[in-house]
This record gives structure tokens, C-alpha cells and sequence, in this order.
């Protein structure tokens, strides 16, 4: 998905952008090659499934917009595949958690 620098950059632009019409506070976010991790706040009256489904589906929607070619790749229009994984902050304090997530740039 994202083995190119600029396709990495447009991936997060538009993840923060997404984040940002929505109130969900975006404090960390690294794009890898196959998936991304991220640092998020939500507003307390949106449940983490809602918080998904708008960034998953949002962002696919303006990805392929913006980079048309990307359709080829993922006809059925899924580009994010279904799972997911969250989990809450409160066993870490949210320095350790950010940290962990910048890292992974590494």
C-alpha cells in the first residue's frame, strides 16, 4: 500500500484531515508499509466503532480520489482491510503509548 514516501504523506494528511472534521484529536500517527498505528482521542459520545468506520472509510474514499490508480489494486473498493485492533490507554501513561507509535518509524 504504502511503499512510497508520498503515498505515505498523502495517507497521513488525509487521515489527519479526516480526524480533524470529525474531533477526533490525532496525537500520534505513523503510516507503514501495510497498515498504521495511531494515538487518538475521540469525543466521549463516539464510540471506538464509529471512530473506525469514519477514519477507515473516509480515508479510503479521498485516497482513491486523489490517486485513481489505487483502484486497480483494490477493485472491490475495500482498501482497508476489516480487522482492527484498539486498545485504551489507561495500563500506560500516554508519553510510553506515543512513543511506541513514533518508533515504529523506525
Amino acid at each position: 500500500m504504502f511503499k512510497k514516501q508520498e503515498h505515505k504523506n498523502l495517507c497521513e494528511q488525509i487521515l489527519k484531515d479526516v480526524a480533524s472534521r470529525h474531533n477526533i484529536v490525532m496525537k500520534e500517527l505513523s503510516v507503514m508499509p501495510d497498515h498504521i498505528h495511531a494515538v487518538v482521542s475521540i469525543p466521549p459520545t463516539m464510540s471506538i466503532s464509529k471512530a473506525f468506520h469514519l477514519l477507515k472509510g473516509a480515508s479510503a474514499h479521498e485516497l482513491f480520489k486523489q490517486k485513481p490508480d489505487f483502484r486497480k489494486r483494490y477493485p472491490r473498493g475495500h482498501f482497508w482491510s476489516p480487522g482492527k485492533f484498539y486498545r485504551s490507554v489507561g495500563d500506560a501513561d500516554i508519553e510510553t503509548v506515543v512513543k511506541y507509535v513514533q518508533d515504529q518509524r523506525l
